[in-house]
């Protein structure tokens, strides 16, 4: 062999050894010859990869100038120590192949300040708040109160208008009698009527008090999951601290704004009414001096929210969204989890049931979280849960736990990790948004205990492939394989926006991407200048993927996307 054609061989083995997954062992390499005397650039945040995706699409982070120094040092070292000119030639080749490699450390350095500085600029940008006139309503009195619109296992839902925010009807409105009465015949169905929302804008849930006594402080104590999604105003000033086990104590966790989760704008106790339909729909939970077989508390809590047209499940019954708006509502769903995790929430009751939905000006449906009744809010943002007794709550519906919650069995320090459980069920309602029946619900035949991965239904041939791809991914079994919301998120922005950034991308280079993404943000941001158009959707999911860029979050998920594309053209030859 020609040294040139060694020292070729050589530096081709050394630019590749990053794909070959050679590194893990050149790291142990690297550390018995104290290379971190000579690692040089400011540290970066690392995230461990998923061990489940190939070794070509790992990213390991050793200081390889100092690794490629040893090399090339014990290479002279040959030089003049004996050895074959071949294996002198190709061990100082090689040497010199892995000091390219710093090269890449150093754009990876340069796109991971990108991402940082992308993401504050993005990150202080507020959702907004509830209207200017809503400045009361802190009082039950303060409501007009229209029909039911919900019932659940533990609250009941009505449409209602503030007495005291100003009327903006056109002439051919009608009064909330005409529309009581109007719906009482059955013209129109309650759920979707424009009229009642423009009447009725707001939402007032009542909970149903069995045990938390009357008293406003035990009240706001045992429900204080439902205040979770509050914002800053939703208690009176002078409320903001309550009385806790005799002590004054703060609040429960809030989480931030976010346009896919519910926001509670007011949040009060008062004494339960009678409104209507009460004695037909939940006589029992009334208070015995509104019904003398009763069982409910004199008083309860009030939550007042935004009214929304219909709930997810009730617009899916009528239409089949097509193939970028199912992709878009399976990504809102994805970032209202994510939004959740980073503050310490599991929603622990995510189900087509609980995702409201309205429409933007471009009649795209936005998807908001709601009913956190059964939510997991720890002030240490762990999530996870310690099951030493079979009385600790997992959460609710059983049906679509996901499998690390369903098959946990209570014992001495077995913990629930709830960080993925969200995400998982998400997957689930994913079949339902592309018109197929939910695989873990009741008569399907699947459920989290026992299914297996290869078990999981198809989803239909008119759904992306790389959606289908994060579906199956947020399915598997074992949590430790699949993605967080984060990554799958980043999975669907890439996808949906990001297909010339992905074009003829390797597995390592970043820079195409870092540019991809400063275009992206400057468009983001004229478009938030530009009007109506900064209210959108597709504008909103935007922000949230921008204000939470990590650049191992985003590496991580353009090597699952490169993973599924190359596994889709190994099947295709394969056929």
């Amino acid at each position: 062999m020609s040294v040139k054609h060694a020292l070729s061989r050589g530096l081709e083995l050394g630019r590749s050894v990053l794909h070959v997954g050679l590194l893990k062992s050149g790291g142990r390499v690297a550390a018995k010859l104290r290379v971190d005397r000579l690692r040089v650039g400011p540290s970066v945040r690392t995230v461990q990869p998923q061990a489940f995706l190939p070794s070509r699409y790992r990213y390991y982070r050793t200081s390889l100038r100092g690794l490629a120094a040893q090399l090339q040092s014990a290479g002279f070292r040959r030089r003049f120590g004996g050895g074959s000119p071949r294996n002198r030639a190709v061990f100082l080749a090689f040497g010199l192949g892995v000091g390219l490699i710093e090269q890449q450390l150093e754009d990876d350095r340069k796109s991971a300040a990108t991402c940082q500085e992308i993401q504050a600029v993005f990150s202080k940008k507020k959702f907004q708040s509830p209207p200017r006139p809503f400045i009361s309503g802190y009082k039950l009195e303060d409501y007009i109160i229209g029909n039911q619109i919900g019932k659940g296992s533990n609250a009941a839902v009505y449409e209602a208008a503030a007495q005291f925010a100003p009327q903006t009807e056109s002439k051919n409105s009608v009064t909330p009698v005409q529309l009581r009465e109007d719906e009482e015949e059955g013209e129109t169905p309650r759920s979707l009527t424009c009229c009642s929302l423009k009447t009725f804008p707001l939402a007032i849930k009542m909970m149903w008090n069995f045990g938390a006594g009357s008293s406003s402080e035990a009240i706001l104590k045992s429900m204080s999951q439902e205040l979770v999604p509050a914002g800053s105003l939703a208690f009176r000033q002078d409320k903001e601290q309550i009385t806790l086990d005799g002590h004054f104590g703060v609040l429960p966790k809030r989480v931030s704004a976010h346009p896919n989760v519910i926001r509670v704008h007011r949040a009060f106790t008062a004494d339960v009414p009678l409104l209507p339909g009460a004695q037909e729909e939940y006589p029992d939970v009334l208070p015995s001096r509104l019904n003398p077989a009763g069982l409910g508390n004199n008083r309860t809590l009030f939550l007042v929210m935004k009214n929304y047209p219909c709930t997810l499940r009730q617009y899916l019954e009528k239409t089949t969204p097509g193939r970028k708006q199912g992709s878009l509502m399976v990504l809102q769903l994805l970032e209202a989890v994510d939004h959740l995790c980073r503050q310490g929430v599991a929603h622990r009751d995510l189900k087509s049931d609980n995702v409201l939905l309205e429409f933007d000006s471009d009649g795209c449906p936005r998807l908001v979280i709601t009913d956190f009744g059964c939510c997991l809010s720890q002030s240490d943002s762990s999530l996870q849960l310690p099951f030493n007794s079979m009385w600790v709550s997992r959460g609710g519906n059983a049906s679509l736990m996901a499998p690390e919650v369903s098959t946990a069995v209570p014992g001495s320090g077995v913990v629930i990790d709830y960080s993925k459980s969200d995400a998982w069920a998400a997957g689930a309602i994913s079949y339902e948004i592309f018109g197929q029946q939910n695989p873990f619900y009741r008569g399907t035949g699947l459920e989290s205990r026992s299914y297996q991965d290869k078990q999981l239904p198809p989803l239909p041939s008119s759904v992306p492939a790389d959606v289908q791809l994060v579906i199956r991914l947020l399915l598997r079994r074992n949590p430790n394989k699949r993605p967080t919301a984060r990554v799958a998120a980043n999975m669907l922005h890439l996808s949906l926006w990001g297909r010339k950034a992905l074009a003829n991308q390797d597995s390592v280079g970043m820079r195409k991407l870092a540019n991809w993404l400063l275009c992206q943000s400057a468009v983001v941001l004229l478009k938030g200048c530009s009007g109506p158009s900064g209210d959108m959707v597709e504008a909103d999911l935007q922000r949230s993927f921008l204000g939470n860029l990590d650049l191992e979050e985003l590496r991580t998920a353009v090597g699952f996307l490169l993973y599924g594309r190359e596994q889709r053209q190994a099947c295709i030859l394969s056929a």
